[in-house]
């Protein structure tokens, strides 16, 4: 039985998240329609359009992503110090480029005076507006929303686009963060619609590989280019655990996309890789087995439920949302603890 947003989503228990969507109907979401010939590919451009935008104006980065023929996946980040900084006109105006606000809001910004009366009211309505702002569920509502009345426009029809709201996994600890990254980044990979992860458009890991080559910098591990040397429209990648740490993706880039590389080729059948004994600093910090991280990054979506990471985190999570049990931690159990 689905179980509420709510009963998936405790920013107490983690920060990250990852999204799918997936297209209701017969036709490709983006892709070509094998019975008329026409092409859908130029909607994929809108959805990363869209979620750049998003970014912006929500209090949520995208740490990955990837735009299928028939389905998105999203890895988000929700950054709850940056939407409880915003002052409330900030609030506001982050509101106003996603809605046309209210008649007191939009006074506000016009720096008319309001009544005491007024005041009190607009304030209830910006707390509220700040806790949307950093909402995983008004997140996907506001790109899946969007994606629906455009393509029905293009296609002249009415009706659903998307087969439900999204489906929702809390990564509750840098393995799983790490392995769903890379399992949505290769997603073009096993799917055969790219051979490596460089040529897999309409992702992040393309964006990011593009990025450092066209900046022809350093992206060193220890190098201070590190986080220049990476698209503003994603979440950085600011190196291992540390104090002070840094707000970004706790690993180095050079190394992720080492082992985003390495996993592409194994997990293609006509490449298949040898596993390196000194594969990357990753695997063997988070203490994954070579073989177990294949086996996620090529199922991660069937293999496990709502709640991803280690099995003490799995329990923590669910004394914060009220839970008994957790759905698949065997899995979690068997791949995830060493």
């Amino acid at each position: 039985m689905p179980k509420p947003r709510k009963a998936l989503i405790s920013l107490d228990a983690t920060p990250y998240y990852h999204c799918v969507s997936r297209c209701v109907r017969r036709a490709f979401l983006c892709g070509i329609d094998q019975l008329t010939g026409r092409s859908y590919e130029h909607r994929r451009g809108w959805i990363e359009e869209r979620l750049f935008a998003l970014s912006r104006s929500f209090a949520i980065a995208i740490s990955a992503y990837a735009v299928m023929h028939n389905h998105t996946h999203l890895v988000l980040y929700v950054d709850i110090e940056r939407a409880t900084n915003w002052s409330q006109r900030q609030v506001v105006e982050h509101w106003h480029e996603l809605f046309s606000g209210t008649l007191l809001s939009q006074r506000f910004l016009q720096d008319e005076p309001l009544s005491k009366a007024e005041w009190a009211q607009l304030e209830t309505v910006i707390e509220t507006w700040r806790e949307r702002l950093q909402s995983v569920s008004w997140f996907m509502r506001c790109l899946n929303e969007a994606i629906a009345r455009q393509a029905n426009a293009e296609d002249g029809c009415t009706g659903r686009f998307w087969e439900g709201r999204f489906k929702c996994q809390a990564l509750l600890d840098e393995s799983a963060l790490a392995a769903c990254m890379a399992y949505v980044d290769l997603n073009p990979v096993r799917a055969g619609m790219a051979n490596t992860p460089e040529s897999s458009d309409y992702t992040s890991i393309q964006r990011r590989i593009r990025f450092a080559k066209d900046l022809d910098c350093s992206i060193e591990p220890n190098s201070s280019n590190n986080k220049a040397a990476q698209p503003k429209e994603l979440q950085p990648f600011v190196g291992y655990p540390r104090e002070p740490m840094p707000k970004g993706l706790p690993f180095h880039l050079v190394d992720y996309l080492e082992l985003v590389d390495w996993t592409g080729r194994a997990i293609r059948d006509d490449k298949r890789g040898a596993i390196s004994a000194n594969l990357t600093p990753i695997l063997t910090r988070l203490q994954i087995e070579p073989k177990a991280w294949l086996i996620m990054t090529a199922s991660f979506e069937s293999r496990f439920k709502s709640l991803v990471g280690r099995v003490d985190r799995i329990s923590a999570a669910c004394e914060q949302l009220g839970q008994r049990w957790a759905q698949g931690i065997g899995a979690c159990r068997q791949l995830l603890t060493t």
